[in-house]
Order: structure tokens, then sequence, then C-alpha cells
């Protein structure tokens, strides 16, 4: 556990400004940008014991934060 969360900011710092374009001018992307800010948010707080789960459903909410993770990758290197 790594108990530092993966914002996006973080993780692609050289995309900082577009992603907040493609946040402002892509609707699809600024969902999946939300649903992973939210996703890292309960992943967060359940590595730090703020909000403990089981670790099956915090195993499955790191796959999707991945999933989602690469999806933005995939969608930022095809606008840059």
């Amino acid at each position: 556990m790594s108990q530092v969360p993966h914002e996006l900011a973080e993780e692609f710092p050289d995309q900082r400004e577009l992603i907040d374009a493609l946040v402002v001018e892509d609707s699809l992307f600024a969902a999946l940008v939300e649903e992973y800010r939210a996703l890292n948010l309960r992943i967060h707080a359940a590595e730090t014991y703020e909000r403990p789960m089981e670790e099956l459903a915090e195993h499955q909410l790191r796959k999707r934060r991945m999933l989602l993770k690469d999806e933005i990758y995939r969608r930022l290197r095809s606008a840059s």
C-alpha cells in the first residue's frame, strides 16, 4: 500500500494543461477524470484506514482505477 494519492497531475505532470483543456472540451474525458478522482479518494481513504474496506473490494477499486488511468493516458496521447 502506498498511502499516497495518485493524482492525475502527479501521474502525468507534463500533461496538466492538456488534462485541464480536455476536461472542459470533452465531456467523456471529464467523466473519466471525475470517476478516476472519486475512486482515488476512496482508495486513499481505505489505505489510510480512514474508511477501511475488505481487501477484495479495495483490489477491485485499484483495478478499475488502473483501467481508467490507461484510458485517460490513451486519450491524452491521441489529443497531443
